[in-house]
């Protein structure tokens, strides 16, 4: 008997290497909202569910959402690089000191939809032209459409912009606000709906999609259409993580990234977006403007100076707006 015991502990402790070298390797990944949110649904969860999905026994993705590994999405690259997540969720237009060349993607009137936005900056990382991304693998590049205005009181057309507080996104809507005459405040997504309440904004540019994620949408009642930048949206993992991991699940990992994430997220934002606009337009509640033909010419003018400034400031802009450009005359011939 106490033969047969001693055998079979030495067989539990020859076993031991074997159990562990099966068991997944673990990621963390970091976001700052709610995983109900369509930018988790759009974006994070099929991601990770295709990984997941195809890399059991061999690497596995855990969500902590509702900012638990951080809030403040100004932090989320940082949240990234210092053990906090193994992979994080970005919005870079709040640390633009960190991701200068982002700027291209939020030039106002350059993009007509998430779609060309989303796939320029998918296409953009591929090539290595954006500066900021050296710590990082970026697994999924995104863009909302153009964001729109939202507010308590009502915006009738590009002239009543003049004089109001907007909360913005990045530094290319501040530039574009201070062209037709507003006055743009930066605020992260949730100091939003009580920024508004409080009358410490006058409105917000935002994508519509967001409006009810982060609670605007029961206090702005008042949507002027006028389409003016998307906000661009990364998600990322720790380079030295990444490669740090066996091939196969480098491979696994860039599978389900670029190309393929991007297309999810076309697909799941676009719809939610355009049921979003629906349901505005639907509800006797709200006032829903569209732009006028010279409230386009006029918000036209003012989004050319923008660009035209933009080059002005480095040299390597212009490099990077032709490559833009070059993206969107393939995807629009492709049409």
């Amino acid at each position: 008997m106490t033969k047969a015991l001693a055998w079979l502990a030495t067989l539990a402790l020859a076993l031991l290497p074997v159990a562990a070298i099966s068991a997944p390797i673990t990621l963390k990944l970091a976001f700052f909202a709610s995983d109900q949110s369509t930018l988790f649904r759009s974006t994070v969860q099929p991601f990770v569910d295709a990984v997941n999905a195809e890399g059991k026994g061999l690497v596995e993705i855990v969500v902590y959402s509702g900012g638990v590994l951080g809030r403040e999405v100004a932090q989320q690259p940082q949240v990234a690089l210092d053990g906090t997540a193994d992979i994080a969720y970005l919005v870079p237009g709040y640390t633009p000191a960190l991701f200068p060349d982002n700027e291209v993607l939020e030039l106002p009137g350059l993009y007509r939809d998430e779609r060309e936005a989303s796939l320029v900056f998918t296409r953009l990382i591929a090539r290595n032209a954006l500066r900021g991304y050296d710590d990082y693998v970026v697994l999924g590049a995104y863009v909302t459409e153009p964001e729109t205005f939202h507010g308590r009181q009502p915006i009738g057309s590009v002239n009543d912009l003049s004089g109001r507080t907007i909360r913005i996104n990045n530094t290319m809507e501040t530039a574009a606000l201070e062209k037709l005459g507003a006055l743009p405040i930066p605020l992260e997504l949730s100091q939003i709906a009580d920024a508004l309440s409080s009358g410490e904004i006058d409105a917000t540019v935002l994508a519509t999609v967001p409006l009810a994620d982060f609670g605007v949408k029961r206090i702005a009642t008042n949507h002027f259409m006028l389409g003016l930048s998307g906000a661009p949206i990364a998600l990322v993992m720790n380079r030295k993580v990444f490669e740090a991991l066996p091939q196969a699940a480098q491979d696994l990992i860039a599978k389900y990234s670029g190309e393929w994430t991007a297309a999810r997220y076309i697909e799941v934002y676009g719809s939610a977006d355009a049921a979003v606009v629906a349901e505005l337009e639907a509800d006797a509640r709200r006032t829903v403007v569209l732009p006028s033909p010279a409230d386009l010419e006029q918000a036209h003018t003012a989004f050319q100076s923008v660009i035209s400034d933009w080059l002005k400031t480095d040299p390597r802009n212009q490099g990077l707006l032709d490559m833009a450009q070059t993206e969107l005359t393939g995807l629009r011939a492709a049409e």
